[in-house]
């Protein structure tokens, strides 16, 4: 129960309608120009999952920048997540090179807010996830559907 500003109680429908919850379509309006291949909102729904399950495990579950980049160059092989509304584009845009280089899959999401509210931080633009044991149904059903997004050239 929370209260509105005139201090009366509110029930829990108001409370609901409340929320301003975007829509997969509207996010996609803020994606930049390279962010290909992008997931559909099924396929989102199947990354987020992946994320929360990987985010328990600290060392299969990769993020940022620089520790991607760090990673990938060692040779680690894994799933590559980029968020698709990254400004400026420039901060990112040669890790799809590097992937394609090393023949990794990868994919992009339209809000980096909700890619790092699934692992539980405030926001993330680009994660490495390693394959685990105890997401292995999960890991190998997304890296199916990645598999099958067509690529642009």
């Amino acid at each position: 129960m929370g209260k509105s500003k005139d201090g009366q109680a509110l029930d829990d429908s108001q409370i609901e309608n409340g929320s301003d919850e975007v829509s997969y379509e509207e996010k996609l309006k803020f994606v930049s120009v390279i962010a290909q291949p992008m997931a559909s909102k099924k396929l989102a729904g199947r990354v987020y999952k992946l994320v929360k399950k990987a985010s328990k495990h600290k060392k299969f579950l990769l993020c940022g920048v620089k520790v991607v980049q760090q990673k990938l160059r060692r040779g680690e092989r894994g799933i590559v997540i980029f968020a698709g509304d990254v400004s400026p584009i420039e901060i990112m845009c040669h890790l799809p090179a590097v992937c394609e280089e090393k023949e990794l899959p990868y994919i992009y999401i339209p809000s980096r807010l909700d890619l790092g509210s699934a692992m539980g931080s405030l926001s993330t633009i680009c994660m490495l996830i390693l394959e685990h044991a105890d997401y292995k149904d999960s890991y190998d059903k997304v890296l199916e559907d990645i598999k099958k997004v067509p690529k642009v050239l």
